[in-house]
């Protein structure tokens, strides 16, 4: 079965608590906050690994979390930080946000990674929270939570050469003669229904990977049949290999046929109808297939003119004209990989031992906060404050006061008296309930 499509979920690690601790040594009077710092939680990184084919190990695995860091320890030791979790995927995965359905990256060569899931920073300990009007602190912070969120892996075949046409017209049999590859074979339309892959071995030493894909059908573009699921592997061959029933069985029209394939690789990508082609005429073994072909060739200058077209005759069951184009197809392969080596050459991927480029998929975060009514009570919405309650103990006096500092920089406070907040009020913030007043210039910290 070939699985190339997997919803999954992802998440960073959490940073490590920090850590409340005063120093309690003999001789050592009035000792001080002794609490260190929690490590930072690991980043999840998805890494392309040219060995891997499909996204089969994702229909059985749908969670990857990354190490939370370690606490804080006493004698203002740092807890560890974790180690990135690197969670292998294949060439040509392309990675979109679930929420928000926006594409986060687009990986195709071995080596590219991306921080998909960052890690959460590790919580100060009570040594940083220390300041001459609060010299024994007891307040500390728990470690930022990682990021979380679910992402859809979508792989499209990567392959040199994609076979296309009409069911029925002979790719499967063509993949099976030209390489090691076993496809399902039939006389009956949709024998197909997902990739199959072979390498191909040229005389002349050179080689490259073939799609035999599912058959097209008129409407494929706006989904009908396997559309879609077809459409998208064709995106990723460099060349293709528009393979056509020359000998017109069941009364099919070879140059129709043709028309309409194109036609529909248009509609649904413009770039796809200047992809390199190369026309198999197949079923040359066939009676009627040399004056069909005749016909072919006519119709087809008069449709396009002086336009090249490369036109190799074969036949998939005696084999004749296999390797000439199969030759044909590794030339023009080669035209193609040359002149993307040349674009690419500003963006190759770093030689092992090399530091590797790393990119990084941030979530956009809201850094305002909304204040809503429920019957008498106000009620305030806020990622940052969210974030912040997370972060500290609640039931600390020091934390509580700290908090109302930055709600006070945020403007809250001034929003709650526009809005007609009196002392006394009640303000819900999350699970917590407070009761609104002015506060006093109280600062445990900057």
């Amino acid at each position: 079965m070939f699985v190339d499509k997997a919803k999954i979920f992802v998440k960073g690690g959490d940073g490590g608590n920090g850590l409340i601790s005063f120093r309690r040594e003999k001789y050592v009077e009035n000792g001080g906050p002794y609490g260190g710092d929690g490590g930072n939680g690991g980043n999840l990184i998805f890494r392309v690994d040219e060995g891997l084919r499909t996204l089969m190990d994702f229909r059985y695995q749908k969670h990857f979390k990354a190490d939370r860091g370690e606490r804080g320890k006493v004698k203002g030791m740092h807890g560890a930080s974790a180690e990135d979790t690197i969670v292998r995927i294949p060439p040509g995965t392309t990675i979109t946000d679930d929420d928000t359905g926006e594409t986060i990256a687009d990986l195709t060569r071995h080596g590219q990674q991306i921080i998909i899931a960052k890690g959460g920073r590790g919580g100060r300990g009570n040594m940083r929270f220390a300041t001459p009007t609060n010299p024994a602190p007891y307040i500390a912070e728990n470690g930022e939570t990682g990021e979380e969120h679910w992402v859809v892996l979508e792989m499209k075949v990567m392959a040199d050469i994609g076979l296309v046409g009409f069911p029925s017209v002979g790719k499967s049999t063509l993949l099976s003669v030209v390489s090691g590859a076993r496809p399902k074979i039939g006389a009956y339309h949709f024998t197909t229904i997902s990739p199959n892959l072979g390498v191909v071995e040229v005389g002349d030493g050179r080689s490259f990977v073939m799609a035999d894909l599912p058959g097209l059908i008129e409407g494929a573009h706006e989904g009908i049949g396997l559309g879609h699921e077809f459409l998208r592997h064709v995106e990723r061959t460099r060349v293709i290999i528009h393979v056509i029933d020359i000998s017109g069985t069941d009364g099919r029209d070879p140059f129709d046929d043709w028309i309409k394939i194109n036609n529909e690789l248009r509609l649904y990508n413009e770039k796809l109808a200047d992809r390199p082609q190369i026309i198999a005429a197949n079923k040359m073994d066939m009676p009627q297939s040399v004056d069909n072909l005749e016909i072919f060739l006519e119709q087809l200058k008069e449709y396009d003119g002086d336009k090249e077209h490369v036109i190799v005759p074969i036949s998939s069951l005696t084999k004749d004209g296999i390797n000439e184009l199969l030759y044909k197809a590794a030339d023009v392969l080669d035209i193609v990989e040359k002149q993307l080596a040349e674009e690419q050459a500003q963006d190759i991927v770093p030689e092992e031992g090399e530091q590797r480029k790393i990119f990084k998929y941030e979530r956009k975060k809201e850094s305002s906060f909304k204040i809503s009514r429920d019957n008498e009570d106000y009620v305030l919405e806020s990622e940052d404050v969210d974030r912040f309650m997370k972060r500290f103990n609640m039931t600390s006096y020091d934390a509580v006061m700290k908090f109302a500092k930055m709600l006070r920089s945020m403007g809250v406070d001034d929003e709650l008296r526009r809005r007609g907040a009196k002392d006394g009020d009640t303000v819900r913030i999350g699970e917590y309930t407070f009761e609104f007043f002015e506060g006093s210039d109280y600062d445990p910290n900057n």
